[in-house]
């Protein structure tokens, strides 16, 4: 067991209606002008956005807004934030939406709290030192970055997608109101539900001893997702398997399911980013193609952990040895991405890179680590070339 810093300042509030309480919660984390930040026109058209400037205007907030956030949120827009929540005196960053908002969120937060360029933190040229307060409307159940310190961001200059994270970003408060999830898709839900999976899987495969506790933990969270994925593919309608998902969603990434452990391998994340930053897929969805040959190409290094994945969390019986439980439990999550009509190849997650574009992703992977990626089985690039390949 490694020694651990578990830390979660995130103030939740869960439930019907809970959003009618932005205001307050806005005042009680001293907040008093606020940037609203949001993606495309369903906050608008559910009328949620007005809800919430209603919640701001009842407390005698003042604000100003910023849409347009984009799936991989782009540094442009983040650079309009910073330029607009500097000139209009903002203290406080409310994001309304998903993990892509949020993550938008959390750079011009480090943008307003820091001089200087703000992809030099993404490049790992600096370390900031400070964030602006972030607050969190949920409402879309999938990157739990209402209560991570990460945060993910696409350059459109090269097409570079990089992630930073400190502590100083974790947002004050999460308002999250599973209804709100109920106008996504069956696409966006289980790309969702791939994502919070993935959150957990990447820290369940570890080199560690580990924790037993820990273990069981993300265990019986992958369990929960994967049978209420499964729920809403039948019954989108579904309050109770929402709420599920989306309360895994926050413990996914919160870092309870990392404790007493390695940090865990990333590699299938580190991969797709790519990806998704060149060819601008869908998170979750670009998880799904490349993870199961992301896990044929390195379950030897540790065939008794991918065992212990498939008698535990994908319910494999029966005898044989730790490489043929590990083949079986692949097998069996790939199976489980096609039942929620998620794609487990590049083809059919609608990309056919060329050879130059995959040694030019895998490059950029292994250079945004800064090293071999994984743990595993660290990758070098040629590795990381292999699994694309295996993935097309």
């Amino acid at each position: 067991m490694r020694n651990f810093v578990f830390n979660t300042p995130t103030k939740v509030v869960f439930g019907k209606g809970v959003e009618e309480s932005v205001g307050r919660l806005v005042r009680e984390y001293g907040g008093s002008k606020v940037l609203i930040h949001y993606g495309g026109g369903s906050a608008v058209r559910s009328g949620l956005l007005a809800r919430v400037k209603a919640s701001l205007d009842n407390e005698g907030l003042p604000w100003v807004e910023l849409g347009g956030v984009a799936p991989n949120p782009r540094l442009s827009l983040v650079r309009t934030g910073i330029e607009l929540g500097g000139r209009e005196n903002v203290d406080f960053v409310l994001a309304v939406g998903g993990g892509s908002v949020i993550d938008s969120a959390k750079a011009i937060g480090y943008g307003l709290a820091n001089e200087g360029d703000i992809w030099d933190f993404y490049e790992k040229k600096r370390v900031a030192s400070g964030c602006a307060p972030i607050g969190v409307v949920l409402t879309i159940a999938a990157a739990g970055s209402e209560m991570s310190s990460s945060c993910v961001i696409t350059k459109e200059e090269g097409w570079i997608k990089r992630g930073y994270s400190s502590e100083y970003s974790r947002p004050r408060f999460a308002v999250m109101n599973p209804e709100l999830t109920l106008t996504l898709s069956a696409y966006q839900t289980a790309s969702g539900c791939v994502d919070i999976l993935m959150h957990t899987m990447e820290r369940y495969f570890h080199r560690s001893g580990g924790m037993e506790i820990t273990d069981g933990i993300a265990e019986a969270l992958l369990k929960t997702v994967m049978k209420n994925a499964l729920v809403l593919r039948d019954n989108p309608s579904s309050y109770e398997a929402r709420a599920e998902v989306m309360w895994a969603g926050s413990l996914s990434h919160n870092g309870l399911t990392g404790c007493g452990t390695d940090g865990g391998d990333w590699a299938s994340h580190k991969i797709e980013h790519e990806l998704s930053g060149l060819f601008d897929v869908a998170h979750g969805a670009g998880l799904a193609a490349v993870w199961g040959s992301w896990a044929r190409y390195v379950y030897r290094a540790d065939a008794a952990r991918f065992a212990r994945f498939a008698h535990r969390v994908m319910g494999v019986s029966g005898a044989g040895t730790d490489e043929e439980m590990a083949e079986k439990g692949i097998e069996a999550m790939e199976n489980f991405f096609r039942a929620i009509h998620m794609p487990t190849s590049l083809s059919e997650l609608g990309v056919s890179p060329t050879e130059e574009q995959v040694r030019d992703m895998a490059e950029k992977c292994r250079r945004g680590v800064g090293g071999p990626v994984g743990v595993i089985r660290p990758l070098s690039a040629e590795d990381i070339m292999e699994i694309y390949r295996m993935a097309r």
